[in-house]
């Protein structure tokens, strides 16, 4: 059985490009996905510390995007569903919780280096510590007010969890 989080990130990230799309041309939209990426890749791997978390995750399938897509009024065609089955509503929640909150990134991706088994946690920094060009790439994808629909759904989890095992920073 596999413990590789690969798809579940890509669909992820694929689905908050295409619910927050960037205004610009390809450069903002390739800057937008990796901001995107950075923070689905680390929000999957605080869901799923563990390489047995991840395979429970692969035997019992995430959530999909069904109320994602409701939320933010998405009406998928038909013939574009089946990589949506492979978007986590908690890992989408909570990578909208970080794209929301540069700080709270800063935390968790601490909290993530420290507790993870996984090693694909690291150049974090469009995340953590976005510059003028990151944010004005992504001006949908990093708006707190517009992203609270999202990132309202697992927020206490979130906290919770990073609260739990208090990490301190340098």
């Amino acid at each position: 059985m596999t413990d590789d989080l690969t798809p579940v990130i890509a669909a992820s990230t694929r689905w908050l490009v295409a619910a927050y799309p960037t205004p610009g041309g390809a450069l903002s939209q390739a800057l937008a996905e990796a901001q995107a990426r950075q923070a689905v890749s680390l929000a999957a791997t605080l869901r799923y510390p563990t390489d047995l978390d991840v395979q429970l995750l692969h035997l019992l399938a995430p959530s999909g995007s069904h109320r994602l897509d409701g939320l933010t009024g998405c009406d998928p065609r038909p013939d574009d569903t089946a990589w949506r089955t492979w978007i986590d509503e908690t890992v989408v929640s909570w990578a909208a919780c970080l794209l929301a909150d540069p700080a709270l990134a800063t935390r968790a991706a601490c909290q993530a280096l420290a507790a993870s088994e996984h090693h694909a946690v690291g150049g974090l920094r469009r995340l953590t510590d976005p510059g003028n060009r990151d944010t004005e790439a992504a001006p949908l994808l990093r708006h707190p007010d517009l992203l609270e629909n999202i990132a309202g759904l697992h927020r206490p989890q979130l906290l919770e969890l990073l609260s739990a095992d208090r990490v301190e920073l340098p």
